[in-house]
């Protein structure tokens, strides 16, 4: 078994080889790939050193598996070309995710839309997968008609760039007064993730703006959350903001069924769910959050509550890793799946 990583030594693709490693995936030979500035540099997995090669060089190596966190463009360009030497992508950008012949893949979910020829599989958003994992024994169960979104996304799903704004704008915090000096041109020779501070403060913008007045990083919740469910006839609206939490993506999902429920079977489902944890019992103060989601694979769903505005109304709130099960860990578990049951 042959599997290779592009963008190894990136925030999520050294998360990718941690979790290759935590799977026990079969790995006879490892091949670390980056960009050209990376080419050269050593990266030591299970105590042996590899030193990473050019993407050109890893495509030449013919691997089984290319795992991708290498960015859109990267993916655009090379994920045909590994394609086309038999190999089976799994790619973490946002490049393929609406093309309807590439599967979009939660493997708990919609595994069985991977096929021998498919050779190129998409990662969805992390935001998505942490929301659809949760969605989906409720829309089986009474149909979802409606979902208003909320989401407060940390930092580290913008990158490293995002985790050193953070960081710098909090160590400088002692050389300003909240109350009269915002960091508004804070360290604005570096470059910054977001065009305001993120430091104290919560922007309403992830992604960049569309025509419409919506964000990309909305646009994918709307069309991905559909993808996976198949189910396009679910209306859906997002807000997404990002807030000073270095990881951890937390979500307030208001749902609307056609069917009526029970919030006892509704919990029951979500405890059945695989990779789901509840943790709703808010008389004394247990719910998710962002911290306490921190490395972990499972999405945490509470504040389980049934929505008196309208019929067949329910709020709940989901917190996942973004780095774990919200890209590195599904794209190992598809790599898992296509070992298992493709290969």
């Amino acid at each position: 078994m042959k599997i290779a990583v592009v963008g190894a030594t990136g925030l999520v693709g050294s998360k990718m080889l941690q979790v290759l490693d935590e799977q026990k995936i079969k790995i006879d030979e490892l091949i670390v790939a980056a960009s050209e500035k990376s080419v050269g540099k050593e990266i030591v997995f299970q105590g042996h050193t590899y030193q990473v090669i050019s993407v050109e060089d890893a495509i030449e190596a013919r691997p089984d598996i290319a795992i991708f966190s290498a960015g859109a463009a990267a993916s655009k360009q090379y994920a045909p070309l590994f394609a086309a030497k038999g190999t089976y992508v799994i790619d973490n950008s946002s490049a393929w995710r609406m093309f309807p012949e590439i599967p979009l893949v939660v493997p708990e979910i919609n595994a069985d839309t991977i096929t021998k020829d498919t050779h190129i599989i998409a990662n969805p958003n992390c935001s998505t997968i942490q929301m659809v994992l949760a969605l989906n024994p409720l829309h089986k169960a009474f149909d979802i008609k409606r979902l208003v979104i909320a989401t407060y996304q940390s930092v580290s799903g913008s990158g490293i760039k995002g985790i050193n704004q953070l960081d710098r704008e909090e160590a400088e915090s002692g050389k300003w007064k909240v109350e009269n000096s915002p960091l508004s041109t804070f360290n604005s020779q570096l470059p910054n993730a977001y065009p305001h501070q993120i430091y104290r403060n919560v922007l309403p913008h992830g992604g960049d703006f569309c025509e419409n007045g919506y964000t990309t990083e909305e646009e994918k919740l709307v069309n991905e959350t559909r993808k996976i469910l198949r189910a396009p006839q679910i209306a859906v609206t997002a807000t997404v903001c990002r807030v000073p939490v270095t990881g951890g993506h937390s979500e307030a999902v208001n749902v609307e069924f056609n069917k009526p429920f029970e919030l006892d079977e509704v919990r029951r489902l979500l405890e059945q769910e695989p990779g789901v944890v509840v943790q709703d019992d808010p008389a004394h103060n247990l719910y998710p959050m962002a911290i306490t989601s921190y490395d972990k694979d499972e999405v945490f769903v509470g504040r389980i509550r049934r929505d008196f505005s309208i019929a067949n109304g329910l709020n709940f709130w989901v917190v996942s890793d973004n780095i774990r099960k919200g890209a590195a860990t599904n794209a190992v578990q598809i790599a898992k799946y296509v070992i298992e049951h493709i290969l």
